[in-house]
Formats: structure tokens, sequence, C-alpha cells
């Protein structure tokens, strides 16, 4: 065969390939034109197989059906929700979960909230102490730009900062005190030093109170429901305690936040007034393993509805295959693959990973495979885009932005 015919023959078959591959169409595949296609948002005739891998995605239902119940939990229940999308970096949910009556956004760092204040989110709540001229400074325009930007304090050197700076931009910021709840991370002290850290925001003229906040991490993933309960009532009732506090001295106290996916239906009862959940949406290993209320074992009150596509991509072991998905794209070894919780995963490099199979239940070369991933706030840092999908049908795509300066957004 001479090269000419070489090449008449790979294009006239599709990607260069022979007629009879498996799993591919009868005509060339042009990955440019799915992407013109996605870029003017007309998803017809996409399907998962058209997409590249790894890439994150989402099923549409069981999305909806997470963000549902949690929103119908809480007007149950009376407990506002401020969801954290530290999980996401997506404006397009977090429009969703404000029109599902999230009280506002939760953001872990100040590029989220920029992300989230230019995108017209209310009630944007920064919840990391700002420290140094950069963040403090990005937090005060914030503050001009959208009166309802809130940020918290647990130090009195960042309450004076925070005044100056505010007194310099002509505007008035609302700060709210970061308590510790048993993570030694952050957090000032609770009971009488909680209340003169109140007091000393209250009385600043650029400031203004806005409330206190309270995050015990480590109940989030505490296994067993009673034994996560009473984590979660250890470190959260003095948070609560000194909101009491503050009130009893004349203080408004218009929020006492805090909370996680994990103690959903359990903080209100301990006092919380709003909750900063965030991983409800998706779900991860991590979580579904902490068990439920009615399920000690197994936590099933949301649905995983994000997965990590990859590419079967080599099968020359015996009970083992090779996967587009290493290092780089946060692979596991507490990750699950999608139907198959009996197949062990392995970390093999930057751009690889490993699936070991019982023998005899190998997947094929070129498979697509879906993993739940263990941690959502570290895979979805990595990624650009959702695709969500009912079905095998790409019906939408979300970008994923908000995770360093301006140049992302």
């Amino acid at each position: 065969m001479t090269r000419r015919t070489l090449l008449a023959t790979a294009f006239s078959t599709p990607l260069g390939w022979g007629a009879n591959t498996n799993g591919l169409t009868k005509r060339p595949f042009r990955y440019a034109d799915i992407e013109a296609k996605i870029a003017r948002k007309d998803f017809t005739g996409i399907s998962k197989e058209d997409l590249p891998t790894p890439s994150m995605v989402v099923e549409k239902s069981l999305f909806e059906a997470n963000l549902k119940k949690m929103a119908d939990h809480c007007k149950t229940t009376g407990i506002d929700i401020r969801s954290h999308c530290k999980i996401h970096k997506s404006v397009d949910i977090a429009r969703k979960q404000m029109a599902l009556g999230s009280s506002g956004i939760c953001c872990a760092t100040i590029a989220e909230s920029e992300l989230m204040v230019g995108a017209g989110i209310k009630g944007v709540l920064y919840t990391c102490q700002p420290a140094g001229k950069n963040k403090i400074w990005r937090g005060v325009v914030l503050g001009q730009k959208e009166p309802t930007f809130r940020m918290v304090a647990d130090d009195p050197m960042t309450v004076d900062l925070l005044d100056e700076a505010a007194a310099v931009a002509k505007t008035k910021l609302t700060v709210l005190v970061d308590l510790y709840a048993g993570l030694t991370r952050a957090g000032h002290a609770t009971g009488q030093a909680g209340l003169e850290l109140a007091q000393k925001i209250d009385s600043k003229k650029n400031l203004k109170f806005g409330g206190v906040m309270g995050y015990s991490g480590g109940a989030s993933h505490t296994k067993g429901f009673e034994q996560r309960t009473a984590k979660s009532r250890k470190d959260v009732e003095p948070v609560v305690e000194t909101a009491m506090l503050c009130k009893k001295a004349g203080l408004n106290v218009p929020v006492i936040t805090g909370g996680s996916t994990g103690t959903y239906n359990i903080d209100k009862e301990i006092g919380l007034t709003e909750l900063q959940a965030g991983s409800y949406i998706f779900m991860d290993t991590l979580y579904m393993g902490v068990g439920g209320r009615s399920d000690p074992k197994k936590y099933t009150d949301f649905a995983p509805a994000l997965t990590v596509m990859s590419t079967v991509i080599s099968k020359n072991h015996k009970g083992q295959v090779t996967i587009d998905c290493g290092n780089k794209a946060m692979l596991k070894p507490t990750d699950q693959m999608k139907g198959r919780p009996d197949v062990v995963v392995e970390n093999q490099g930057a751009e690889y990973g490993v699936l070991k199979f019982p023998e005899g239940n190998e997947a094929n070369l070129g498979d697509r495979v879906e993993l739940y991933c263990s941690n959502l706030d570290t895979s979805t840092n990595v990624y650009d885009r959702y695709y969500v999908v009912e079905g095998d049908k790409v019906v939408d795509v979300w970008p994923i932005m908000g995770r360093g300066g301006a140049v992302q957004r």
C-alpha cells in the first residue's frame, strides 16, 4: 500500500481507524464541531461518547432531586440554607440553588466570591477570614459593589483593618464572628470572648455585625448518625450559646450559620438558623460511607449525581485495565466505579489509573467507565466544565470557574 493509498483509506473511515472498529460511527468524528455546538448551546445529537475524557458528568435527574430534597427539608424544618459553592464553583448551579430558596451562597475563596457577586448572586458569604492587603481590599470592593456581601473575622486585628479599609472606600461592610467549632484551623474563642469580638464589630462606624458562624468540619464526616449528632452538639452548642450571649447583650444576631451535608438534619435542633451544606448536590464516596439516620453503614439521603468519566486505554494484563484518569485528574484509591463497587481503583501516575476486576469481568479497550470521586472539592477544582446528561444524551454544559483570579472569569 502506498502512502497516498494509506492516507485515502484513513480519511475514508472514522478517526482514521479500521471500518470494523467497535463503537465507532460510519462518518468521521470532528471534535471541533462538537465544541462549536456546545459554544452556541446546541446539544442536539451530542452523547457521552462524543466527550473527551477524563471529564465530569452530572446526571440531571439525580442532581435536581438532590436540590429539591434539601430545599424541601429546609422549608419544612424552618432552617435557611446558604449553599456552599466550594463544591461546584458554578454560577449555573448557584442560580438553581437560589431559585429553590437558598438565602445566599457561601464561598471559601475571594475568587469564588468575586465570581458569584459578579454574576449577580445576592447574599454571598466569604467564609474565610480575609488577611493581608490583597484579600482585604478585594473583599471591600465586593462590599462596595454588593451591599448583601458579607465576610467573617476571628481576630480583632482583622476587624480594625476592615473598618479602616471600609472608611477609605466610603462603604459599610457586614462582618460575622467566626467562632471555634472543633476545627483548630480557624475560629475565635466562644463565650465572653466571642461576645467581645462581636461588640467590637458592632462598635465600628464602617462595619455592621452580621451574626456568628461556627463550622464543625469534624462532625460532617463522623461515621454513624448518633455519633455524628453527638459530635455536632459538642462543637456547635458553644457557638449557639455565644449567639445567645450576644442577644442578651443587646446585639442583633441575624444568623447563626454553619453545618454541612452530613449534619443537615441535625443542626436545626442544636440551634443553627442557617446551613452551609454543599456536597449534597453531587455526593462523593467519603460522604456516602458515613451512614445515615436510616442506614448506619450507608448514607443514602442524597444520590450520587456526579461521576468522572474515563476511557479504557490499555488492556494487556489479566484482571486489570488502564484508564486515562490519574493523579492530575485527582484519582483516589477510595474512588468507586459506577455499578461495580467490587472493582479496585489504583493510581498509576499523572495521566493513568488502573481498575482491577474480579477474574473474567474486565472492561474492553475503548470502553467508557464512570467513577464516583472521593472528594468533591479537590476533584471539581481540576476540571473546566460539567457535562449535564439525561442517560447518554448531553443536555447542557456548565463552566467551572472561580478557582483563581480574574483570568479565570
